[in-house]
Protein backbone atom coordinates (compact mmCIF):
# COMPACT_ATOMS: atom_id res chain seq x y z
CA UNK A 1 0.00 0.00 0.00
CA UNK A 2 1.34 3.41 -0.87
CA UNK A 3 1.97 6.48 1.25
CA UNK A 4 -1.18 8.42 2.22
CA UNK A 5 -0.79 12.16 1.81
CA UNK A 6 -2.91 14.57 3.84
CA UNK A 7 -5.17 14.89 0.80
CA UNK A 8 -5.60 11.14 0.49
CA UNK A 9 -7.48 9.00 3.00
CA UNK A 10 -7.30 5.24 3.34
CA UNK A 11 -10.86 5.05 1.96
CA UNK A 12 -9.87 7.09 -1.09
CA UNK A 13 -6.90 4.81 -1.73
CA UNK A 14 -9.07 1.70 -1.48
CA UNK A 15 -11.55 3.22 -3.97
CA UNK A 16 -8.69 4.12 -6.31
CA UNK A 17 -7.24 0.60 -6.09
CA UNK A 18 -10.64 -0.88 -6.90
CA UNK A 19 -11.39 1.68 -9.62
CA UNK A 20 -8.16 0.96 -11.47
CA UNK A 21 -8.32 -2.82 -11.01
CA UNK A 22 -9.45 -3.58 -14.59
CA UNK A 23 -6.68 -1.43 -16.07
CA UNK A 24 -4.12 -3.01 -13.74
CA UNK A 25 -5.17 -6.58 -14.55
CA UNK A 26 -5.11 -5.93 -18.30
CA UNK A 27 -1.83 -4.04 -18.13
CA UNK A 28 0.10 -6.59 -16.12
CA UNK A 29 -1.36 -9.57 -17.94
CA UNK A 30 0.00 -8.18 -21.18
CA UNK A 31 3.37 -7.24 -19.68
CA UNK A 32 3.76 -10.75 -18.25
CA UNK A 33 3.25 -12.18 -21.75
CA UNK A 34 5.74 -9.67 -23.20
CA UNK A 35 8.53 -10.83 -20.89
CA UNK A 36 7.66 -14.54 -20.74
CA UNK A 37 10.81 -16.65 -21.18
CA UNK A 38 13.10 -13.60 -21.17
CA UNK A 39 15.68 -12.71 -18.53
CA UNK A 40 16.84 -9.34 -19.86
CA UNK A 41 15.06 -6.38 -21.40
CA UNK A 42 16.10 -6.55 -25.05
CA UNK A 43 14.77 -4.94 -28.24
CA UNK A 44 12.06 -7.56 -28.61
CA UNK A 45 10.80 -7.00 -25.06
CA UNK A 46 10.74 -3.24 -25.64
CA UNK A 47 8.81 -3.72 -28.90
CA UNK A 48 6.28 -5.87 -27.03
CA UNK A 49 6.09 -3.33 -24.19
CA UNK A 50 5.47 -0.56 -26.71
CA UNK A 51 2.54 -2.56 -28.06
CA UNK A 52 1.20 -3.10 -24.52
CA UNK A 53 1.30 0.62 -23.73
CA UNK A 54 -0.35 1.64 -27.00
CA UNK A 55 -3.08 -0.98 -26.64
CA UNK A 56 -3.58 0.29 -23.07
CA UNK A 57 -4.49 3.72 -24.50
CA UNK A 58 -1.37 5.46 -23.24
CA UNK A 59 -1.05 6.93 -26.76
CA UNK A 60 1.63 6.64 -29.40
CA UNK A 61 3.68 9.76 -28.67
CA UNK A 62 3.66 9.18 -24.91
CA UNK A 63 4.52 5.50 -25.37
CA UNK A 64 7.51 6.39 -27.55
CA UNK A 65 8.65 8.83 -24.86
CA UNK A 66 8.38 6.16 -22.12
CA UNK A 67 10.22 3.55 -24.22
CA UNK A 68 13.00 6.04 -24.95
CA UNK A 69 13.41 6.73 -21.24
CA UNK A 70 13.62 3.00 -20.50
CA UNK A 71 16.23 2.57 -23.26
CA UNK A 72 18.26 5.36 -21.67
CA UNK A 73 18.00 3.63 -18.28
CA UNK A 74 19.20 0.35 -19.81
CA UNK A 75 22.13 2.11 -21.50
CA UNK A 76 23.06 3.87 -18.27
CA UNK A 77 22.61 0.92 -15.89
CA UNK A 78 24.10 -1.57 -18.40
CA UNK A 79 21.76 -4.32 -17.24
CA UNK A 80 18.03 -4.37 -16.54
CA UNK A 81 16.37 -7.71 -15.90
CA UNK A 82 12.76 -8.42 -16.85
CA UNK A 83 12.01 -8.70 -13.11
CA UNK A 84 13.08 -5.06 -12.76
CA UNK A 85 11.00 -3.87 -15.72
CA UNK A 86 7.87 -3.12 -13.67
CA UNK A 87 9.88 -0.96 -11.27
CA UNK A 88 11.57 0.93 -14.09
CA UNK A 89 8.26 1.41 -15.93
CA UNK A 90 6.58 2.58 -12.74
CA UNK A 91 9.30 5.13 -12.04
CA UNK A 92 9.24 6.54 -15.57
CA UNK A 93 5.44 6.87 -15.66
CA UNK A 94 5.46 8.53 -12.21
CA UNK A 95 8.14 10.95 -13.41
CA UNK A 96 6.13 11.78 -16.53
CA UNK A 97 2.92 12.41 -14.56
CA UNK A 98 4.73 14.61 -12.06
CA UNK A 99 6.18 16.70 -14.88
CA UNK A 100 2.78 17.20 -16.49
CA UNK A 101 0.76 17.74 -13.31
CA UNK A 102 2.97 20.35 -11.75
CA UNK A 103 0.04 22.62 -10.86
CA UNK A 104 -0.93 22.52 -7.20
CA UNK A 105 -4.09 20.50 -6.58
CA UNK A 106 -6.34 22.43 -4.22
CA UNK A 107 -7.90 20.30 -1.51
CA UNK A 108 -11.67 20.77 -1.18
CA UNK A 109 -11.11 22.06 2.36
CA UNK A 110 -8.42 24.55 1.41
CA UNK A 111 -8.99 28.28 1.14
CA UNK A 112 -9.77 29.00 -2.51
CA UNK A 113 -7.74 31.69 -4.31
CA UNK A 114 -10.86 33.67 -5.25
CA UNK A 115 -14.35 34.17 -3.81
CA UNK A 116 -16.52 33.14 -5.39
CA UNK A 117 -14.27 30.65 -7.19
CA UNK A 118 -15.84 30.15 -10.62
CA UNK A 119 -15.51 26.82 -12.43
CA UNK A 120 -16.85 26.57 -15.98
CA UNK A 121 -17.39 22.93 -16.92
CA UNK A 122 -17.16 21.82 -20.57
CA UNK A 123 -17.35 18.47 -22.35
CA UNK A 124 -19.55 16.48 -24.73
CA UNK A 125 -22.83 14.90 -23.67
CA UNK A 126 -22.55 11.48 -22.08
CA UNK A 127 -19.11 11.82 -20.49
CA UNK A 128 -20.50 12.28 -16.98
CA UNK A 129 -20.40 16.08 -16.97
CA UNK A 130 -23.56 16.66 -14.90
CA UNK A 131 -22.65 13.87 -12.46
CA UNK A 132 -19.17 15.35 -12.07
CA UNK A 133 -20.68 18.76 -11.27
CA UNK A 134 -22.99 17.18 -8.70
CA UNK A 135 -20.14 15.30 -7.04
CA UNK A 136 -17.94 18.41 -7.05
CA UNK A 137 -20.73 20.39 -5.38
CA UNK A 138 -21.10 17.66 -2.76
CA UNK A 139 -17.37 17.56 -1.98
CA UNK A 140 -17.12 21.33 -1.67
CA UNK A 141 -20.22 21.45 0.53
CA UNK A 142 -18.88 18.68 2.76
CA UNK A 143 -15.76 20.80 3.14
CA UNK A 144 -17.91 23.62 4.52
CA UNK A 145 -18.18 25.76 1.39
CA UNK A 146 -21.33 27.32 -0.05
CA UNK A 147 -21.95 26.37 -3.68
CA UNK A 148 -24.16 27.79 -6.45
CA UNK A 149 -24.77 25.83 -9.66
CA UNK A 150 -25.57 27.44 -13.01
CA UNK A 151 -27.64 25.44 -15.52
CA UNK A 152 -26.20 27.00 -18.69
CA UNK A 153 -26.59 23.85 -20.80
CA UNK A 154 -29.95 25.06 -22.09
CA UNK A 155 -30.00 23.05 -25.34
CA UNK A 156 -31.21 19.86 -23.67
CA UNK A 157 -34.19 19.87 -21.32
CA UNK A 158 -32.71 16.81 -19.62
CA UNK A 159 -29.50 18.70 -18.79
CA UNK A 160 -31.33 21.41 -16.82
CA UNK A 161 -33.52 18.80 -15.15
CA UNK A 162 -30.57 16.56 -14.19
CA UNK A 163 -28.60 19.44 -12.71
CA UNK A 164 -31.69 20.55 -10.74
CA UNK A 165 -32.03 17.02 -9.32
CA UNK A 166 -28.36 17.09 -8.31
CA UNK A 167 -28.77 20.50 -6.64
CA UNK A 168 -31.68 19.13 -4.60
CA UNK A 169 -29.80 15.96 -3.74
CA UNK A 170 -26.70 17.83 -2.60
CA UNK A 171 -28.79 20.70 -1.16
CA UNK A 172 -27.09 23.58 -2.94
CA UNK A 173 -28.58 26.55 -4.79
CA UNK A 174 -29.10 26.48 -8.54
CA UNK A 175 -29.82 29.22 -11.06
CA UNK A 176 -31.83 28.10 -14.07
CA UNK A 177 -33.89 29.71 -16.82
CA UNK A 178 -35.01 26.47 -18.46
CA UNK A 179 -34.48 24.98 -21.89
CA UNK A 180 -33.82 27.38 -24.76
CA UNK A 181 -32.59 30.23 -22.58
CA UNK A 182 -29.44 32.14 -23.47
CA UNK A 183 -26.53 30.28 -21.77
CA UNK A 184 -24.60 33.52 -21.23
CA UNK A 185 -27.62 35.05 -19.51
CA UNK A 186 -27.81 32.06 -17.15
CA UNK A 187 -24.09 32.43 -16.37
CA UNK A 188 -24.56 36.16 -15.67
CA UNK A 189 -27.48 35.51 -13.31
CA UNK A 190 -25.60 32.69 -11.57
CA UNK A 191 -22.55 34.83 -10.82
CA UNK A 192 -24.72 37.75 -9.74
CA UNK A 193 -26.62 35.48 -7.35
CA UNK A 194 -23.45 33.92 -5.98
CA UNK A 195 -21.87 37.32 -5.46
CA UNK A 196 -24.92 38.65 -3.59
CA UNK A 197 -24.99 35.53 -1.38
CA UNK A 198 -21.23 35.67 -0.75
CA UNK A 199 -20.94 32.09 -2.02
CA UNK A 200 -17.59 30.30 -2.06
CA UNK A 201 -17.88 28.28 -5.27
CA UNK A 202 -19.79 28.66 -8.55
CA UNK A 203 -19.99 25.75 -10.99
CA UNK A 204 -21.37 26.54 -14.44
CA UNK A 205 -22.58 23.75 -16.71
CA UNK A 206 -22.30 24.36 -20.47
CA UNK A 207 -23.73 22.69 -23.57
CA UNK A 208 -22.09 19.42 -24.52
CA UNK A 209 -22.21 19.86 -28.25
CA UNK A 210 -19.17 19.28 -30.45
CA UNK A 211 -20.94 19.99 -33.72
CA UNK A 212 -18.69 22.75 -34.95
CA UNK A 213 -15.45 24.05 -33.43
CA UNK A 214 -16.14 27.66 -34.48
CA UNK A 215 -19.65 27.66 -33.00
CA UNK A 216 -18.37 26.01 -29.84
CA UNK A 217 -15.61 28.58 -29.51
CA UNK A 218 -18.02 31.47 -30.03
CA UNK A 219 -20.50 30.10 -27.50
CA UNK A 220 -17.93 29.48 -24.77
CA UNK A 221 -16.24 32.82 -25.42
CA UNK A 222 -19.59 34.61 -25.09
CA UNK A 223 -20.28 32.90 -21.76
CA UNK A 224 -16.83 33.85 -20.46
CA UNK A 225 -17.18 37.46 -21.62
CA UNK A 226 -20.54 37.86 -19.90
CA UNK A 227 -19.13 36.37 -16.68
CA UNK A 228 -16.43 39.04 -16.70
CA UNK A 229 -19.12 41.73 -16.45
CA UNK A 230 -19.85 40.39 -12.96
CA UNK A 231 -16.38 39.17 -11.98
CA UNK A 232 -13.59 40.54 -14.21
CA UNK A 233 -11.28 37.54 -13.65
CA UNK A 234 -13.94 34.81 -14.08
CA UNK A 235 -13.90 31.96 -14.84
CA UNK A 236 -11.02 30.96 -12.60
CA UNK A 237 -11.02 27.41 -13.93
CA UNK A 238 -12.21 25.80 -17.17
CA UNK A 239 -12.68 22.13 -16.39
CA UNK A 240 -12.95 19.68 -19.30
CA UNK A 241 -14.71 16.41 -18.41
CA UNK A 242 -13.60 13.34 -20.39
CA UNK A 243 -14.91 9.77 -20.31
CA UNK A 244 -11.87 7.58 -19.63
CA UNK A 245 -13.64 4.47 -20.92
CA UNK A 246 -13.61 5.87 -24.47
CA UNK A 247 -9.80 5.71 -24.67
CA UNK A 248 -8.43 7.54 -27.68
CA UNK A 249 -11.81 9.18 -28.35
CA UNK A 250 -11.27 11.08 -25.09
CA UNK A 251 -7.93 12.27 -26.47
CA UNK A 252 -9.66 13.58 -29.60
CA UNK A 253 -12.30 15.37 -27.51
CA UNK A 254 -9.52 16.99 -25.51
CA UNK A 255 -7.89 18.12 -28.74
CA UNK A 256 -11.16 19.69 -29.98
CA UNK A 257 -11.99 21.49 -26.74
CA UNK A 258 -8.48 22.81 -26.15
CA UNK A 259 -8.63 24.27 -29.65
CA UNK A 260 -11.97 25.91 -28.87
CA UNK A 261 -11.30 27.34 -25.41
CA UNK A 262 -8.61 27.78 -22.78
CA UNK A 263 -8.96 24.55 -20.78
CA UNK A 264 -7.07 24.77 -17.48
CA UNK A 265 -7.89 21.43 -15.82
CA UNK A 266 -9.19 17.96 -16.67
CA UNK A 267 -11.56 15.51 -15.00
CA UNK A 268 -11.34 11.93 -16.31
CA UNK A 269 -14.43 9.90 -15.39
CA UNK A 270 -15.62 6.26 -15.48
CA UNK A 271 -12.20 4.72 -14.90
CA UNK A 272 -13.78 2.02 -12.73
CA UNK A 273 -15.60 0.42 -15.66
CA UNK A 274 -12.71 0.15 -18.09
CA UNK A 275 -9.25 -1.25 -18.72
CA UNK A 276 -8.34 2.01 -20.51
CA UNK A 277 -7.00 3.86 -17.44
CA UNK A 278 -3.72 4.39 -19.28
CA UNK A 279 -5.44 7.21 -21.16
CA UNK A 280 -4.86 9.43 -18.09
CA UNK A 281 -1.10 9.13 -18.68
CA UNK A 282 -1.37 9.95 -22.39
CA UNK A 283 -3.75 12.90 -22.01
CA UNK A 284 -1.64 14.41 -19.22
CA UNK A 285 1.51 14.12 -21.33
CA UNK A 286 0.12 15.22 -24.70
CA UNK A 287 -1.79 18.32 -23.60
CA UNK A 288 0.25 19.44 -20.58
CA UNK A 289 -3.00 20.24 -18.77
CA UNK A 290 -3.25 19.05 -15.16
CA UNK A 291 -5.58 16.11 -14.54
CA UNK A 292 -7.33 17.50 -11.46
CA UNK A 293 -10.06 14.93 -10.79
CA UNK A 294 -10.66 11.28 -11.63
CA UNK A 295 -13.87 9.30 -11.32
CA UNK A 296 -13.37 5.80 -9.92
CA UNK A 297 -16.87 4.76 -8.83
CA UNK A 298 -20.50 5.65 -8.22
CA UNK A 299 -20.25 7.09 -4.71
CA UNK A 300 -20.18 10.87 -4.15
CA UNK A 301 -16.63 10.59 -2.82
CA UNK A 302 -15.47 8.53 -5.81
CA UNK A 303 -14.71 11.72 -7.72
CA UNK A 304 -11.21 12.13 -6.32
CA UNK A 305 -8.55 14.79 -6.46
CA UNK A 306 -5.94 13.33 -8.79
CA UNK A 307 -2.82 12.30 -6.91
CA UNK A 308 -0.11 11.13 -9.33
CA UNK A 309 1.95 9.06 -6.85
CA UNK A 310 -1.16 7.27 -5.56
CA UNK A 311 -2.44 6.70 -9.12
CA UNK A 312 0.83 5.02 -10.10
CA UNK A 313 0.88 3.04 -6.85
CA UNK A 314 -2.63 1.69 -7.54
CA UNK A 315 -1.62 0.81 -11.10
CA UNK A 316 1.55 -1.06 -10.12
CA UNK A 317 1.05 -2.24 -6.54
CA UNK A 318 0.85 -6.04 -6.55
CA UNK A 319 -0.32 -6.35 -2.96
Amino acid sequence: MGFFSNLFSKENKESLDQGLSKTKESFFGKIAKAVAGKSTVDAEVLDDLEEVLISGDVGVSTTIKIIKRIEERIARDKYVSTSELNTVLREEIASLLNENNSANVIDFKATLPKKPYVIMVVGVNGVGKTTTIGKLAYQFKQAGKTVVLGAADTFRAAAVEQLTIWSQRVEVDIVSQGMGADPASVAFDTLSSAKSKDADVVIIDTAGRLHNKVNLMNELTKIKNVMKKVLPDAPHEVLLVLDGSTGQNAVEQCRQFTAATDVTALAVTKLDGTAKGGVVIGISDEFKIPVKYIGVGEKMTDLQLFNAPEFVDSLFNKA
